[in-house]
């Protein structure tokens, strides 16, 4: 007796998110999947120009170091402060493209405001627009990775992101340092405040039917009942402890090496400078998306244990290091550490957030722990460079990171199984 044939006509399996793919580029869902790659481009142009720039284009204003300095105080503040009321906002709110695209809005007024009026008031002003923004916008962009692509692939999305980031703040440090050479320091902010449409556009080629946020759990309260559940989560208090040792150890070491550099350097310590801070990014583009797949093929641990342990070796050889072009070398090895943590941090977020709605939230505590310890971070620095020298300095940022590869090793659990399970 012959047995039946199968049907010519199987349907697929079913994806694990219908807005992924079974391609070797799994997290990439069509226009969708390359709108949030342009997305995390852009986003990071835009976020380029609130950086060192700000300081330039006061200063030509005539504004003094102690102005320029509260000025940046309090955006700084704000960033730190808001991290987690902007997390529970996200959360809250549904249309995660929404929140991004108010927050892009919010970034461009900033910018004009800035340029337009520079006086302390405006400029106090868009120092807070602007830090509470990106406290919404990081989040946002993460919970429409999530959402797109599933958690079980979000590794190397979260991968691809950083990538398309790297690329962009490198893209962004050129162009917008040539307009403020060529053109005008106000040129920066105009230009910043324009990238925001592109951004506007790649956030629009996200399509909402390709979003599946996870569901979260019933009866799960609200965001002071989700905070202190975070609070006594041990693996969310450990990770967080991580988080503010790693930038205690590595927010100082650059303006410190920096501080060298232009003693001995004199008119090139610019160029350097710019080739110190280009370097890492090329590393972080070129290896981030191995390192999400990495977390999703061997772990967690394994990747946070590379990416921090590139901390101490950076402080040391910054200690031991003088010609220009050994110090972009060493600083090159902060692009695996910014690979690392600018991937874990959200997937570690969720793997630890697993079937609630409290993904955003638990980023912002992490976020909080980070923007603590590099706020410390500078000024321990400073002053134990003024005190005992730049060199033991650097063994103590060394030391710090050490401590952060060791509390990753003996405290932090492995949550790849257990958001498996």
């Amino acid at each position: 007796m012959r047995r039946p044939r199968p049907p010519r006509n199987r349907p697929p399996a079913p994806a694990l998110n219908p807005g992924a793919t079974d391609r070797g580029d799994r997290q990439v869902a069509g226009r969708s999947g390359q709108g949030l790659d342009w997305l995390n481009f852009f986003m990071s142009n835009v976020q380029t120009g609130f950086g060192p720039f700000i300081a330039v284009f006061l200063t030509a204003q005539a504004w003094t170091e102690l102005e320029i300095g509260l000025a940046l105080s309090v955006g700084a503040f704000v960033s730190m402060a808001m991290q987690v009321p902007a997390g529970a906002l996200v959360d809250a709110t549904p249309n995660k493209r929404f929140a991004a695209a108010a927050a892009l809005l919010a970034i461009a007024a900033s910018a004009i405001l800035l340029v337009a009026w520079p006086e302390t008031l405006p400029v106090m002003g868009s120092e807070v627009l602007h830090g509470f923004a990106s406290c919404v916008l990081g989040p946002s962009i993460a919970a429409i990775s999530l959402a797109l692509v599933g958690r079980e692939r979000l590794g190397e999305r979260l991968g691809r992101n950083a990538r398309f980031a790297a690329i962009g703040s490198g893209v962004a440090a050129g162009l917008l340092g040539a307009a403020g050479t060529w053109i005008s320091g106000a040129s920066v902010f105009w230009l910043t405040a324009a990238l925001c449409i592109p951004a506007l556009m790649a956030l629009a080629a996200i399509r909402p039917a390709d979003l599946r946020p996870p569901a979260p759990e019933k009866g799960e309260g609200g965001a002071l009942r989700g905070l202190r559940d975070l609070l006594r989560n041990r693996a969310v208090l450990v990770f967080a402890l991580c988080c503010g040792l790693f930038t205690l150890s590595n927010a100082a070491m650059l303006p410190l090496a920096g501080t060298q550099v232009t003693r001995n350097a004199g008119d090139e310590a610019n160029l350097i400078i710019a080739a110190c801070i280009i370097a890492p990014q090329l590393i972080m583009a070129a290896i981030a998306p191995g390192m999400g797949r990495l977390a999703e093929s061997s772990g967690r641990r394994i990747v946070l244990l590379i990416g921090f342990a590139a901390l101490p070796a950076r402080g040391l050889l910054l200690m031991l290091v003088e010609g220009p072009a050994w110090l972009i070398l060493v600083q090159a090895l902060d692009g695996i550490s910014a690979a690392g943590l600018g991937v874990m941090l959200p997937l570690l977020a969720a793997d630890l957030t697993r079937g609630t709605n409290r993904f955003n939230l638990c980023t912002g505590l992490f976020g909080l722990a980070v923007g603590i310890g590099g706020t410390l971070s500078t000024t321990i620095a400073g002053l134990a460079a003024e005190w005992f020298g730049p060199g033991t300095a650097f063994a103590m940022l060394a030391g710090i990171g050490l401590l952060s590869v060791l509390t990753v090793w003996a405290a932090m659990p492995e949550t790849r199984e257990a958001a498996a399970r």
